[in-house]
C-alpha cells in the first residue's frame, strides 16, 4: 500500500497510509482533532483548511456543507480519504472546543 505525508500545521509532518480517513490520520498522530458525531458528515466539528490541492468532496460532504452554509469554508476531514501528500490546518481542536474528548470513534 502507498504511503503519503500529512503535513499538520503547527504539529508536525506524518507518514500515513494511502485511503486512511484524513481524521484517523491526524488523531493517529496525537493530533487533537475534534470529530463529534464520529465521522457521520453531521457535526462539522471536524474541520481542516488545505494549505496544499484539496481532493475532489463527495456528495455527503457537500450536502452537509451546504445544508449548513458554509460551504467553501472548510472542509470535512472525516469525508476526505489520504489519497496525496497534504498540508492541513487543523481549525477546530479539542483543546479550544467547549467539550472534553474529540468524540465518538471514526470507523476507517
Amino acid at each position: 500500500m502507498a504511503q503519503h505525508t500529512v503535513n499538520v500545521q503547527g504539529y508536525g509532518t506524518y507518514t500515513v497510509e494511502e485511503g486512511t480517513k484524513l481524521v484517523k490520520a491526524i488523531e493517529n498522530n496525537g493530533v487533537d482533532i475534534s470529530h463529534r458525531c464520529g465521522g457521520n458528515a453531521r457535526c462539522t466539528t471536524c474541520r481542516v483548511k488545505f494549505a496544499s490541492e484539496e481532493p475532489s468532496m463527495g456528495q455527503v460532504e457537500h450536502d452537509c456543507l451546504e445544508e449548513d452554509g458554509v460551504l467553501g469554508e472548510f472542509r470535512l476531514s472525516c469525508q476526505i480519504r489520504v489519497d496525496r501528500d497534504m498540508d492541513v490546518e487543523v481549525l477546530l481542536p479539542v483543546s479550544g472546543a467547549d467539550w472534553d474528548n474529540p468524540g465518538g470513534d471514526v470507523e476507517d
